[in-house]
């Protein structure tokens, strides 16, 4: 495919995708009585099946599939390596250590909000740390390692929390909701993460031009007046506000932003630029897509979205290894 038909194929996949989970679901509600319920609001419970249910889950999936497919080709064109991702900084480790705690103390029964909230004060702290090992300007390096450090740290303390914990329901429910899952959202959740991931998408967006510079080498971008420092800022910031925001709301939802950018690189001829846009409707089409899925392979089990993507995901990950092998890389 001609990379000028890339985006507009991908926009219209969206598009289909984002209508299929609006009409999918247990309620036997057809395409014509749905659209209706959901545009002009005839139908007093098909209404509150569309707008209160299907239209959150349907927008999350977008905007979680976009944070993740974005920030996803960022890490990797920054990197120059096709094997990184988003949570390699440890956002998303942190972001859910925050999420589990909330459950863990009992503050997410006690108000509605405080799961999402504790999880974006757990990216939030994760960035603050980072930039206290890394530094604001760091080497790419220095903030690998501190982000593995950080991820390692809320990995075990998560770890700690569940070995510890004296309930075996609320253990229970915090393994479920580390699985990730677009179920049972509200519009709540939608405008509670909305700022913090448009935050997000705008800082990396602003990267095409220093990731295209990149591929070059960092001398060759600083020569053509790349400040990689200031560069290297907004590409964690972005990070963080996006896939932090996505945590916060989800659950943790792995190999999005690993698959996706990967995949269609091929198709943009290779530049980092093009990639942006392209790996955040592909991540949207993809989170759609699983979470369509989910709902018809086993309705009655609650079969979990993260548990879906890394079903998938996992393979295309191995295969990746052995390309990168093959090639001697």
């Amino acid at each position: 495919m001609r990379p000028a038909l890339l985006l507009p194929a991908l926009a219209l996949l969206v598009a289909g995708l984002f209508t299929v989970s609006l009409v999918t679901g247990p309620a036997a509600l057809g395409l014509g009585e749905s659209l209706s319920a959901l545009v002009r609001g005839e139908g007093e419970a098909a209404v509150l099946v569309m707008r209160e249910i299907r239209l959150p889950r349907a927008l999350l999936g977008v905007m979680v599939g976009a944070s993740l497919g974005l920030a996803g080709a960022a890490m990797q064109g920054y990197l120059r390596n096709p094997l990184a991702e988003p949570g390699l900084i440890g956002v998303t480790s942190s972001a859910a250590l925050g999420a589990v705690l909330a459950l863990q103390t009992g503050l997410a029964a006690a108000f509605a909000l405080a799961l999402p909230l504790s999880g974006l004060g757990g990216a939030l702290v994760s960035v603050l740390i980072l930039l206290m090992l890394a530094g604001p300007y760091g080497a790419s390096l220095t903030l690998i390692l501190a982000g593995i450090a950080v991820s390692a740290l809320a990995g075990a303390l998560m770890a700690l929390v569940l070995n510890l914990s004296p309930n075996p329901y609320a253990a229970a429910e915090i393994v479920f909701w580390l699985l990730g899952s677009l179920a049972d959202r509200s519009m709540v959740h939608v405008w509670l993460a909305l700022p913090f991931m448009a935050l997000g998408w705008t800082m990396l967006a602003t990267l095409g031009r220093g990731l295209d510079a990149l591929t070059l080498g960092e001398d060759a971008a600083g020569a053509l007046g790349i400040r990689l420092g200031r560069m290297r800022l907004v590409l964690v910031l972005g990070v963080a506000a996006s896939v932090g925001a996505a945590t916060a709301v989800a659950g943790a939802i792995g190999f999005v932003g690993l698959v996706v950018p990967h995949l269609l690189r091929p198709l943009v001829g290779a530049r980092p630029s093009r990639l942006l846009t392209a790996s955040a409707l592909g991540g949207a089409a993809m989170v759609l897509a699983a979470d369509i899925a989910v709902r018809l392979i086993a309705p009655d089990r609650d079969l979990k979205l993260g548990v879906l993507t890394a079903l998938v995901g996992a393979p295309l990950f191995l295969h990746l290894i052995w390309r990168t092998r093959r090639a001697g890389i």
